[in-house]
């Protein structure tokens, strides 16, 4: 692979306009080798006149901003020891301006002319803000300008990287300062929650006894737990003992939100405030969010390091492709100014990664190394060959088993029988259910492809942990294993004929479709480590939260979810369908049902076509509600004027008549142009007449724009195929209502997956323009009389 693909590849791709840009710069030389190539077949000009070289004046670039313990004691004891910090920088102290070892550099404005045997190549210059500016010294050759143009871009590109590393090196160094703040009360809480019972030997440091600093206690025969909890501090020319911080509970409030729907219930309704308790459970939730915290912050630590790594390396790589190319030796100076900027000479990630590495095995894994190291680099998944093979197998199977149907429906002559409208009405709708789960999939599957090969971070935005998420290949392997088990319960199912003594149909076929679907949900809630758990116990979680959605901060992948939800309506129809057919209001044996002249199917029809919006619509309230933004409110207002739309459609399907059917047309209509709007204007962010690209956005990761433009025309179309039911379009030649019906549900989750698309290429280039890369871990401590952490 060559060193640009690579190199993109291997970008953070949130960061990915602070990066140097490679390929301008490779392009640059390039023109430079066509140029001299050209020459070589023309005669030469005279010769400049003396005097010519002029200095290079540098735009700036553009882009993105720029204590072991005590020996003998046990490892019990060292958790309560109170925490000397990661940086070892005081709390109050001055921030401590990083200085390089840049023997170029000055107090001014510093030139300093380097040589390549006889020929001088190029002049940098570092000015008093670190900002460098090269001089190329052979401006007035032939080619000149175009390398004056690379350096000058070149110098752009260096600038940008310095600014935006510095940036990000002193935001982590802050960050670093507030999580040793935060360890250190979180290791006063726990020596206050456990009440550790441990002993120091005495006189373990021959510290004698004497008078008690503000940081000891004395040993008396009726001592506390806390007074034989030290830490060994050198100062100067003797050691004493430091007690962990216990007084800092007094001026801090744990800042632990509610996270069950009776707390959240009682803090919305009666106003109250949790009270701190420091109990253990307080105690493990704090624990949590720190360890959530260490690990995201040592994530920030290894990207800055990649980034600054990659960029070091993309420069050596376009300063040699210029020397080949010009035949030139300015790449051993230009690389020397790198290696003594801040950006080469700066090791303040480099020491801080071991230093966070031993303090979360010492106080979040239990003193493992191995697992400690485990939880801060995960390591990535890796493609497994069979899950290739399985995916053929089953998909071989799908398709040979389709076949298979439809010469039986053929010979048979299924579609003519008299029992088809019988099949259709009872058997039907039970398969259909596993058809628009397994649709689904395929569409989901097909998302995953995509959004991979246009680099979008899919498993950032919704926050899977690494490793866990799906890729195309494991979403195509379940879709297949669902489609070949439907297929298979098809063909059961496809005899016509009655037994003459009974009347009716062979029972253990009958019961194949609700022997599926328990198959389904049993694993669907699996609890042993099989059928990827993380990923089922990751899409549960998310759905009982979207059942409680009021009551939970709503976050991507609940709205998300829910979205996926509104796209299959008919699969919670056919659940009810299910119920009625194998409960109350079927005979499965005899393939008959009243279901439809049910008053409460009737209802239930209704109720479980509503839930799905009643869930966004729910979490719209939650945010407009924490987050005081209109846009939340006009969203809950699309879905309300959606969920009118299918109450007055629904009616209509039942009642019929000329007023229903104006009603159900005005709603309908209303929430076609509601929703159509906001897909394209607000969920994908097209249609914005003034952006670099006419009619779209600034941004866009598919290179073809003719794709954007179809996709939106596809969206309006598929949009209004569900209006079939309000106008009339009951049954197609060749095609029962109840296929019809499929149809149209599986085109509205096509259309589902063409929104899940865009829309998460949207959410990924507003992370790329803002620079998140790292999901935001709320801290445990607050201080009190104020919103600032500790």
């Amino acid at each position: 692979m060559k060193f640009g693909r690579e190199y993109e590849a291997q970008m953070i791709q949130e960061w990915r306009e602070a990066y140097m840009d490679y390929r301008s710069l490779k392009s640059i030389v390039k023109q430079i080798l066509r140029y001299r190539l050209q020459k070589q077949q023309r005669p030469p000009r005279p010769p400049p006149a003396a005097g010519d070289t002029a200095p290079l004046q540098s735009d700036g670039g553009k882009g993105g901003k720029g204590g072991t313990g005590a020996a003998g004691l046990s490892r019990r004891v060292s958790l309560y020891r109170a925490f000397s910090g990661l940086t070892n920088r005081a709390k109050g102290s001055p921030k401590k301006s990083h200085k390089h070892n840049n023997p170029l550099s000055s107090k001014r404005h510093h030139y300093h002319l380097f040589e390549d045997d006889d020929e001088q190549v190029i002049l940098i210059n570092e000015d008093e803000t670190a900002s460098y500016t090269t001089t190329f010294l052979s401006p007035a050759e032939e080619g000149g300008e175009m390398e004056v143009q690379f350096f000058r871009r070149l110098d752009g590109e260096f600038n940008k990287v310095l600014r935006f590393y510095k940036q990000k090196v002193e935001n982590v160094m802050e960050e670093a300062d507030e999580l040793s703040r935060q360890l250190n009360v979180l290791i006063a809480l726990r020596v206050k929650v456990e009440n550790p019972n441990v002993d120091f030997p005495p006189d373990i440091n021959g510290v004698s006894s004497g008078p008690a600093s503000p940081h000891t206690t004395t040993r008396t025969p009726a001592t506390s737990p806390l007074d034989v909890i030290r830490e060994m501090e050198q100062t100067e020319d003797k050691k004493v003992f430091k007690p962990a911080p216990v007084e800092v509970l007094d001026h801090i409030k744990l800042k632990i939100e509610p996270e069950t729907p009776l707390t959240t219930l009682k803090c919305m309704i009666m106003g109250l405030t949790s009270e701190q308790t420091f109990s253990k459970s307080e105690l493990k939730r704090a624990e949590e969010l720190m360890s959530r915290a260490f690990v995201e912050f040592y994530q920030k630590l290894r990207f800055l390091k990649s980034y600054c790594f990659l960029n070091q390396l993309a420069f050596s790589k376009i300063l040699k492709k210029y020397d080949k190319t010009t035949s030139r030796n300015a790449s051993k100076p230009y690389l020397n100014t790198v290696d003594h900027s801040y950006l080469g000479s700066c090791d303040e990630v480099s020491r801080l990664m071991p230093r966070v590495e031993a303090t979360f095995i010492k106080h979040f894994a239990n003193g493992n190394h191995r697992e400690g190291m485990k939880c801060l680099r995960p390591k990535a998944k890796r493609e497994k060959h069979r899950i290739t093979y399985f995916l053929g197998f089953f998909s071989g199977c799908a398709v040979a088993l389709a076949i298979a149907i439809t010469v039986l429906v053929h010979i048979r002559g299924i579609t003519k029988s008299e029992g088809r409208h019988q099949y259709m009405e009872n058997i039907f709708p039970l398969y259909s259910l596993f058809g628009f789960v397994a649709v689904h999939l395929f569409i989901y599957a097909a998302d995953i492809f995509f959004w991979s090969r246009y680099r979008v971070n899919y498993p950032f935005i919704f926050g899977f942990e690494q490793g866990t998420d799906l890729g195309y290949r494991e979403v195509l392997l379940l879709g297949s294993g669902l489609a070949v088990l439907t297929f298979g319960g098809v063909i059961s199912n496809l005899d016509m004929e009655m037994d003459p003594r009974t009347k009716s149909f062979s029972v253990i076929t009958e019961l194949v479709p609700l022997a599926l679907f328990l198959c389904l949900m049993l694993t669907l809630f699996c609890p042993f480590n099989i059928v990827y758990r993380s990923s089922r116990y990751f899409l549960i979680g998310c759905f009982f939260r979207c059942l409680l959605s009021p009551l939970y901060k709503v976050i991507l992948p609940d709205f998300f979810l829910a979205d996926q939800l509104t796209s299959q309506v008919q699969t919670f129809r056919s659940m009810l369908f299910y119920v009625c057919y194998y409960g109350w209001g079927g005979d499965f044996k005899k393939r008959t049902h009243t279901c439809y002249e049910s008053e409460i199917y009737k209802e239930l029809y209704l109720a479980v076509a509503i839930i799905p919006y009643w869930f966004r619509l729910a979490q719209c309230i939650r945010r407009l509600v924490e987050e005081k933004d209109k846009m939340h409110g006009l969203n809950g207002l699309k879905y309300l004027s959606t969920i009118l739309a299918v109450v007055a459609r629904t009616i209509f399907e039942t009642k019929r008549g000329t007023y229903w059917l104006t009603v159900a047309v005005t709603t309908s209509s209303i929430a076609t142009l509601f929703n159509t709007y906001w897909d394209i204007f607000k969920d994908w962010g097209l249609m914005n007449r003034n952006s670099k690209n006419p009619w779209l956005r600034d941004k866009l990761l598919v290179p073809y724009k003719s794709i954007y433009f179809i996709v939106m025309v596809v969206n309006v179309v598929l949009r209004l195929a569900w209006m079939q039911t309000v106008l009339g379009i009951k049954e197609a030649p060749f095609l029962h209502q109840r296929a019809l019906v499929a149809v149209i549900a599986s085109l509205e989750i096509v259309r589902r997956g063409i929104w899940n698309f865009f829309r998460l290429e949207n959410e990924h280039l507003n992370n790329v323009g803002k620079y998140r890369a790292f999901k935001s871990v709320p801290l445990p401590f607050q201080e009190l009389g104020g919103s600032k952490s500790v």
